[in-house]
């Protein structure tokens, strides 16, 4: 519903704009552009939508293997004792608390496809427990909070992107995803428990909190520690390393439980094709609708106003144009995907824009889309405080991806 109106406006903005262009400017070219873009949106949006085709269908399949190989069981044993503090409202053995490890640990490792049938369930579960069927529980906020934020391991989908659309270097965004995703994640977490009173100075939660904030901080000491000309070749590095591994133990883990690691490749590498196909009339539909406003000159009276207001307070502006990107972010995930591809194409996918949009685009999920799937799937109408929580995720995502990206492009 958000993404129609948010559709109809770019385009009845760029007629308004267009009309005063040509009727107090003698623009006599305007319209012809803004018909042009419309032709040219579309024919990216296909050509985008079809290139992806071969990298989506490798790593589909390479993420079949590790599913089939139990990668996300090993997640969710290892995230357990951490989340028993987190819903105490959840008994330990309750089928509730199985789903939402599974569905975690598959958002953290890119699986979407069975990420949100087991988050369904996961809300089911959890409202057989809920007294109050048509209002939100504690514990169906902490989880759905958790799903905005996006804490993701591999982005998978980003790094296919950049990759169709010429990036040099398209894992190059790998760590700053993984430093932006926990900082918003951490902050969604704490707003959520703040307002549920949850005991965070509890053992487990220091211990497993403490231990990848130590390894985050451990991060960002080093890389700020590197020359500027370092640090790009240094993540490069460390990230394909981190890849590659993490391929491998796919592989070794599925070979390891008998699993036909070629025939789950195959079974896996089906649905790329599948997928490309899926995205092109809601890539095009949306490309189409930035290239009338950006024709029209919408786009740009709205980038210099940014500028002017951040020039004023003395800020570095040359994250401006990622703006629409963050805007669109919470609304919308293809809305926001469209945002991120325009800005590659117009900028360059391994200019500072490029790459501050790919991690913009990492740091969180998509707020109002997973409340209106997860909340509708069980009926639940009021929701709490569960959007406004969701939102400071999103806030601290952005900024996040905002300096981090200044710390490793610029």
């Amino acid at each position: 519903m958000v993404l129609n109106y948010i559709w109809i406006a770019f385009f009845l903005i760029a007629f308004v704009f267009a009309l005063v262009k040509w009727i107090f400017m003698g623009d006599m070219e305007i319209f012809p552009a803004l018909t042009q873009a419309t032709f040219d949106m579309a024919k990216t949006g296909f050509e985008i939508s079809l290139g992806l085709t071969g990298v989506m269908t490798l790593w589909l399949g390479i993420m079949k293997i590790g599913e089939k190989g139990g990668m996300v069981a090993v997640l969710s044993r290892i995230t357990s004792p951490l989340f028993s503090k987190l819903f105490p409202e959840v008994p330990k053995n309750h089928p509730a608390m199985g789903a939402m490890l599974m569905n975690i640990s598959a958002n953290m490792l890119g699986l979407d496809n069975a990420a949100t049938p087991l988050g369904i369930k996961a809300m089911h579960s959890l409202q057989e427990l809920n007294p109050q069927k048509d209002t939100a529980s504690n514990a169906q906020i902490m989880f759905l909070v958790l799903n905005t934020s996006g804490l993701t391991i591999i982005p998978i989908s980003i790094m296919v992107y950049r990759a169709q659309l010429g990036a040099a270097d398209p894992s190059d965004i790998f760590i700053p995803i993984l430093l932006t995703t926990f900082f918003s994640t951490l902050a969604g977490l704490l707003a959520v428990g703040f307002i549920q009173r949850i005991n965070f100075f509890n053992k487990q939660i220091l211990l497993s909190l403490g231990l990848v904030s130590l390894m985050i901080a451990g991060v960002i000491w080093y890389f700020t520690s590197l020359s500027q000309s370092e640090v790009g070749p240094i993540s490069s590095a460390i990230a394909n390393f981190i890849i590659f591994a993490i391929i491998v133990s796919f592989i070794i883990m599925a070979y390891r439980k008998k699993v036909n690691v070629y025939e789950s490749f195959i079974e896996g590498a089906k649905e790329g094709f599948k997928y490309a196909v899926t995205i092109i009339p809601y890539l095009v539909a949306i490309l189409i609708a930035i290239g009338v406003f950006r024709a029209s000159g919408a786009m740009e009276l709205v980038k210099a106003g940014l500028e002017s207001f951040f020039g004023f307070l003395g800020v570095n502006t040359d994250f401006v144009p990622s703006i629409p990107t963050a805007l669109m972010k919470p609304l919308s995930g293809s809305g926001a995907r469209g945002m991120m591809v325009d800005a590659m194409e117009t900028y360059g996918a391994d200019s500072f824009v490029g790459r501050l949009v790919s991690v913009m685009q990492g740091s969180t999920e998509t707020t109002f889309y997973v409340l209106a799937v997860y909340f509708g799937a069980v009926n639940i109408k009021h929701t709490r405080y569960a959007v406004t929580c969701g939102l400071i995720a999103d806030a601290v995502g952005i900024i996040a991806s905002i300096l981090i990206s200044y710390m490793f492009f610029y």
